[in-house]
């Protein structure tokens, strides 16, 4: 008890990143084999305001969910997510995407693109609260509040598919740790390009806009059909991928 989250009048409780769900991906291995089981972060799932918008999310195959991320060092690096990819959409060759959008705190999203190791793109995206970041497709993603202030965060993504863990776990980490000096390479990877920075961006094709709240997008879901089928969206990734 004590995490509960009052969304619009309901009250979610959450799913609870443990610390040792983290073992593999963490940079401190000698700090983690002294610590118990504490809690690390928060996920709110399908979160919605009424019926009527759970419905259209439904029909739409998309899901609204919150994240929170206290602030913690966990050993001698930033609190992070697990970090994840996506699967391919069926019949294609490229992934789901993603949206987030930082409601509270801030936010450092590193996007990796790459197989086998050999990554061919980085991807560092710091924002704050208000701003957007879209993960492309093909972009596994990791999230770290490198603040002293909760991290709280919104996210869109298609609701038919469950998140990969196994390729970030299988590496024990993305390809960067964020440490309190700096980003750190992983030596995990075989491959691992320096940091390509970018900012938070609009995306007006997809109705999206820093400092506008992204929930208010359920009126008009088709604006994230990048989110369902990005083979047919290019021109909206093409701005944040690599050349």
């Amino acid at each position: 008890m004590g995490n509960e989250l009052d969304f619009y009048g309901d009250i979610r409780t959450p799913d609870i990143r443990m610390l040792h769900d983290m073992d593999e991906v963490l940079h401190d291995q000698e700090w983690l084999r002294s610590q118990g089981n504490i809690e690390l972060y928060y996920m709110y799932r399908d979160l919605f305001k009424n019926g009527a918008d759970h419905k259209k999310m439904v029909e739409k195959g998309l899901r609204y969910d919150i994240t929170i991320i206290p602030p913690a060092m966990i050993g001698d690096e930033y609190i992070k997510t697990a970090g994840h990819y996506h699967p391919n959409v069926p019949g294609g060759d490229m992934s789901y995407p993603e949206v987030y959008q930082v409601l509270e705190g801030e936010a450092t999203y590193l996007l990796q693109n790459g197989e086998y190791g050999n990554l061919s793109d980085v991807i560092v995206c710091k924002a704050k609260a208000g701003d957007i970041a879209l993960i492309p497709p093909d972009y596994g993603h990791v999230t770290i509040n490198a603040s002293d202030s909760v991290l709280k965060m919104a996210n869109w993504v298609c609701s038919n598919f469950s998140s990969e863990y196994e390729p970030v776990r299988k590496h024990e980490g993305a390809a960067y740790y964020l440490l309190e000096d700096g980003f750190v390479k992983n030596a995990n990877y075989s491959e691992v390009p320096e940091i390509r920075y970018v900012g938070p961006m609009d995306h007006p094709e997809a109705g999206l806009f820093c400092g506008k709240d992204m929930y208010d997008l359920v009126d008009d879901l088709g604006k994230l059909d990048m989110l369902i089928n990005p083979q047919d969206h290019l021109e909206i990734f093409a701005k944040i991928v690599s050349p």
